[in-house]
């Protein structure tokens, strides 16, 4: 199993590593996105989409009350799901949604709030899981800081072949690095 573990210190560091993600995305394909409140779900989500080329930044927004959101890339007709569970109190609220047509397609499916997914599906399946760090020692609230900690599980290497890197820089100026171990904030 694979596991890249890295961290951000920005909004704009969060979206850029989910663009650099989408090197490796091929449909079909489940994203499960996990983490607390403003864990930057949503911000990750936002370069994944724009990177694929199915929305600008600015269009992709937070599915909280509309549930499901759909793109489809322009070039080759490429739909991407982008789904936010946090208000799906049962699997009667989850079937409303129609997610198992969705995934009898081949598109990329963005989940916010996995745990509450508990639909099955052949499809490679790569697990995010966000967290606030502390920066330097400090926790962000008082700092006024951002640094996040960002988890991706890919089970079946799936993510392997599309040449995806990380870039390793423990300068303060770093958008993102790759970490071992430590909170790398």
């Amino acid at each position: 199993m694979a596991e890249i573990r890295t961290v951000t210190r920005s909004p704009e560091a969060t979206t850029e590593f989910g663009r650099e993600l989408t090197a490796r995305l091929r449909a079909p394909m489940l994203l499960l996105l996990s983490g607390e409140l403003g864990a930057g779900k949503t911000t990750l989500a936002k370069g994944i989409i724009s990177g694929l080329g199915a929305a600008k930044e600015d269009d992709v927004t937070s599915p909280t009350f509309t549930l499901v959101h759909v793109f489809k890339r322009q070039a080759d007709g490429l739909k991407i799901y982008h789904v936010d569970l946090y208000r799906i109190s049962g699997f009667a609220d989850l079937e409303s949604l129609g997610l198992e047509d969705a995934l009898a397609e081949s598109a990329i499916m963005i989940v916010e709030w996995p745990g509450k997914l508990t639909l099955r599906t052949d499809w490679p399946v790569v697990r995010i899981h966000l967290e606030h760090r502390p920066q330097n020692g400090t926790p962000l609230e008082n700092e006024g800081g951002e640094c996040r900690q960002i988890t991706v599980l890919d089970p079946a290497d799936v993510l392997r072949d599309g040449g995806f890197a990380v870039t390793a820089d423990d300068s303060k100026s770093a958008k993102y690095k790759t970490t071992r171990g430590s909170d790398g904030c």
